[in-house]
């Protein structure tokens, strides 16, 4: 059963998806009534959106298909999307291998002057060049207006009947028209969906993509100052994030796997029950009888103890050539300073001894009736690393 932060992005995937084919599928039937966009759009009888074909499209079919395509695709604020200059998408080809056939189209998107930067170009999917280049080509002549946050006499890409687009037209109007085609609430696990819903989403799956944009890469594609301002856009999904951990190798640093010899027989007969030797853990240079190794202090450096058995002996030879034997492998969870023993640093070996010094061996605790101390108390803060999943500080 997935977690609530599973359902929860899975949920946000699935009205994203939705939403793309309603902006992609947008009809005429589908745009606001005639009059002015910021006028009530509802019916009064029924509470639903009037149609187009029944009280008329204020704005062209190609600009409001444009105006979606572009909120779902570029990343953009409302105010840098209302404020668009015509000619700002340009058709590029990237080559992505040896070969012409390798190709593949790229839009970039020139975007004005924003709240927290200067202008700036980006890429888009090419389904924004697209949609834009067919709006251009239907587009009426328009006057220049001045940008509010420039000063410039410009041509605003969406600007009708001498009137550039309002930003609130999105949330007011457009967004309210897609979630009726999509079939979807205005409100989903993440709150409302607002204009920024867009921006957000693409930054998250740009930023867990199977090849991701790096935070910096983010933070010059969403045209931001400072990367933490990207962090707040940039979710990490439960599928990355056990990745990342996978890769980091926490475990696979920290275990060594060691052989262990079975006495199947042993446990057949009964005698293992009665406290027989059963199971045996090789050392290289002997063989361990102690039934809980792995938590034995002395295992990386071992004090040759009653349950240590020396491969030279004749126990030793016997166990090498005896039948009724199951040859596994055991992983054993070390410590920072045992792996580093292990790994033929003499100065951390040297440490280890000198700390395993007054430790009494397994063997000294059974004749004496003592409890055997615990790996815990030698290494506590690596046991604590273990259970958490991450190295100690």
């Amino acid at each position: 059963m997935p977690c609530g932060r599973c359902k929860w992005s899975i949920e946000v995937i699935q009205i994203r998806a939705k939403l793309l084919w309603a902006g992609l599928n947008l009809r005429a039937e589908d745009c606001p009534v005639q009059g002015h966009h910021r006028h009530h759009q509802e019916d009064e009888e029924t509470g639903q959106l009037r149609s187009g074909q029944e009280a008329g499209s204020f704005y062209p079919l190609e600009m409001l298909q444009a105006l979606a395509v572009v909120w779902l695709f570029a990343g953009l604020r409302s105010d840098e999307l209302s404020r668009l200059r015509v000619g700002c998408a340009r058709q590029q080809t990237v080559v992505t291998g040896e070969q012409p056939e390798e190709s593949k189209p790229l839009c970039l998107l020139d975007i004005p002057v924003h709240k927290t930067g200067r202008a700036f170009t980006k890429p888009v999917d090419p389904l924004v060049g697209e949609a834009i280049t067919a709006w251009e080509a239907v587009r009426p002549a328009q006057p220049d207006l001045v940008d509010p946050k420039t000063g410039e006499q410009v041509q605003f890409l969406f600007c009708y009947r001498a009137k550039r687009l309002s930003k609130t037209y999105l949330n007011k109007t457009l967004i309210p028209i897609l979630c009726q085609r999509a079939g979807i609430p205005r409100t989903d696990a993440r709150g409302s969906i607002s204009s920024h819903r867009a921006r957000s989403t693409i930054a998250s799956q740009l930023f867990n993509a199977r090849e991701p944009m790096t935070l910096f890469e983010l933070q010059a594609w969403l045209g931001h100052q400072s990367p933490a301002t990207t962090q707040h856009y940039v979710l990490t999904s439960p599928t990355k994030l056990a990745q990342a951990y996978k890769d980091a190798g926490y475990f696979s640093r920290n275990v060594r796997a060691i052989e262990v010899l079975i006495d199947q027989n042993a446990i057949t007969n009964g005698t293992a029950a009665s406290g027989s030797p059963w199971r045996y853990y090789d050392l290289g240079h002997g063989w361990c009888s102690y039934e809980f190794f792995d938590q034995c202090p002395h295992r990386m450096a071992c004090a040759r103890c009653d349950f240590y058995v020396p491969k030279d002996s004749e126990r030793g030879l016997w166990l090498q050539t005896r039948d009724g034997l199951l040859k596994m492998l055991q992983e054993i969870p070390l410590s920072d300073e045992e792996r580093a023993a292990v790994d033929g640093d003499v100065q951390a070996l040297d440490r280890l001894l000198e700390r395993l010094q007054e430790v009494p061996t397994p063997s000294d605790c059974q004749q004496q009736h003592l409890p055997v101390v615990p790996v815990s108390s030698i290494f506590p803060a690596q046991l604590v690393a273990r259970r958490s999943g991450k190295e100690a500080p």
